[in-house]
């Protein structure tokens, strides 16, 4: 682990920033520290930061959007929406892109697959400010589910048709976690590499869903996914959708749980994972959430690992929506069910566990053009923060030594003995969250662990040495924006740094971890967390 030295109190403010190259006309409010929360330094800096701070973050060069890539319509086996009742919601909510994720099932791959790809051409003719995608929820062979999506243009239909039929465990009866069931997912992985070589389709990705809602993909299963094809499968939901199935409930109606987390291990599920494993924190899978846990540990091999957020939207608390009632037997018939009846009554009981998208979760994307391509291309590149309930507007984060620096998802390369400085910088929520109160951030931490290469133990699930190496609770104004630094003196060898922040509402007793989310008395707009993808260091 890097030494960690952060400025002595009373160091010349210009003095510092001149020597970060961050030096800008005097305007107003951005509390920057160097230290710890009781030793923030107060500045008053131009409202554009600075031409210096603008490159840091990358301003000169992204547009941050907001999106899902998670999201069932009426083509599900389990779900009701329309894919342009979808559109609309997720534009009223203020996402910029979305991906429609109906489930693999025989017959999503008999009878849905052109009918979705219809349906989303014509709503994205509606809705062009949206960019849209037809994707799936993949069966992964041997674990449970994964988002897939990516651009094959006039074949995208058929494409996604072929992975559906040949690599979904629903159709290939490959469901058990056996090694010749992992071994096809690794296949589906390569097929998709292969066919983005030979340009039959365009930057896929794939993201693991609710990696540990049922505790059934292994870190070596997650190990395997990734080596197959670098830059394909790039990471997974750190925080689950179906968060409003946390609401506490009506006595007799039965208790949901954050992210449908409320399980034990089962039949399919890997031995090594701890009953903690399966409950969420803060919202947050145990592999997000957990200092020195599963992330962090494919962090410290030093490849990219990212976390993403979403709705997973089958049916949206306080809708007024219903399905109609069909027979029995009726989506296995038609691939589809009939578009759902408004009755104006707002729904809250099971299976009302969702927000729609971009409502609650947000996956937030750096691109550097508004297009497809650029929100493909972000997403492989981990330009990528999530937060709920709308806890900051913005989040910027950078790392610079001497004149290179790095944001997030990105790697700064430095001599051995060099200094190294993190800027956070937040713009504070202005308007209320679905939970009718402007969110207040409490706290920004800055969590750090040594890169020590490939695993020895494909299995591992902790990384020694990573901790939280200084947090900061900024002055709270709504719309505020707010900064702090930390520099790492005389690094000695490779390490990564990531940023989380919290509403500061829920914590373990005595400590700054979140705690563990209670079955059926989850409100999750009073427990309210983001994190950002990390940065590598690497040390030469």
């Amino acid at each position: 682990m890097p030494p960690v030295n952060s400025e002595k109190p009373g160091v010349d403010r210009r003095g510092f920033l001149k020597r970060a190259g961050l030096v800008s006309a005097a305007a107003a409010g951005v509390p920057l520290a160097a230290t710890a929360p009781a030793e923030a330094l107060d500045l008053n800096l131009d409202l554009d930061l600075g031409i210096d701070l603008s490159r840091l973050f990358g301003r000169d060069r992204y547009q941050w959007l907001v999106g899902d890539h998670h999201i069932h319509t009426q083509y599900s086996y389990d779900a009701m929406y329309t894919v342009d009742g979808i559109a609309d919601d997720a534009r009223r909510h203020g996402a910029d892109w979305a991906v429609i994720t109906d489930h693999g099932h025989a017959s999503h791959e008999k009878s849905s697959v052109e009918r979705t790809n219809a349906a989303i051409r014509a709503a994205q003719r509606e809705h062009r400010d949206l960019l849209l995608w037809q994707g799936m929820e993949w069966n992964v062979p041997g674990a449970e589910h994964a988002t897939l999506f990516f651009q094959a243009g006039a074949n995208q239909s058929a494409k996604l048709r072929e992975f559906e039929r040949a690599f979904d465990w629903r159709l290939t009866g490959t469901e058990p976690g056996t090694p010749d069931n992992e071994a096809l997912a690794v296949k589906a992985i390569r097929w998709l590499a292969a066919e983005e070589r030979a340009r039959r389709i365009h930057a896929p990705v794939v993201v693991i869903n609710h990696p540990l809602r049922n505790g059934r993909i292994a870190p070596h299963e997650i190990r395997a996914l990734r080596d197959a094809a670098p830059g394909i499968v790039i990471g997974m939901e750190g925080a689950p959708g179906a968060q409003a199935d946390g609401f506490p409930k009506p006595l007799g109606s039965g208790g949901g749980a954050r992210g449908g987390y409320g399980n034990s291990p089962g039949s399919n599920s890997w031995p090594g994972f701890p009953e903690s494993a399966y409950r969420t924190y803060g919202g947050f899978d145990w592999s997000t959430a957990t200092v020195g846990g599963l992330w962090d540990s494919l962090l410290a091999e030093g490849k990219p690992w990212w976390i993403t957020s979403n709705s997973d939207s089958h049916y949206n608390r306080g809708d007024t929506l219903v399905r109609p009632g069909v027979p029995d037997g009726y989506y296995d018939e038609h691939g589809a069910y009939p578009d759902p009846i408004d009755t104006g009554v707002p729904q809250t009981l099971p299976p009302y566990a969702d927000f729609a998208p971009a409502e609650f979760s947000r996956t937030v994307v750096g691109v550097t053009r508004r297009s497809h391509e650029g929100v493909l291309e972000g997403l492989r590149a981990g330009r990528v923060w999530v937060v709920h309930g709308g806890l900051a507007q913005e989040l910027e984060f950078g790392a610079y030594s001497g004149w290179s620096s790095a944001t997030m998802g990105g790697r700064l390369r430095v001599r051995r003995g060099d200094d190294v400085t993190v800027v956070v910088s937040a713009k504070l929520a202005s308007r209320p969250n679905g939970g009718g109160a402007i969110p207040r951030l409490a706290r920004l931490d800055l969590v750090s662990g040594p890169m020590t290469g490939p695993a020895a133990d494909r299995d591992a699930q902790t990384a020694p040495g990573t901790r939280v190496v200084r947090s900061f609770e900024p002055r709270w104004a709504p719309g505020r924006r707010v900064a702090f630094r930390h520099t790492f003196r005389n690094v000695r060898e490779p390490f990564f740094v990531r940023t989380r922040g919290t509403d500061g509402k829920k914590h373990v007793p005595g400590g700054i971890e979140p705690s563990a989310d209670v079955i059926g008395q989850s409100n999750p707009f009073e427990d309210l967390w983001l994190y950002g993808n990390p940065i590598f260091v690497d040390v030469r």
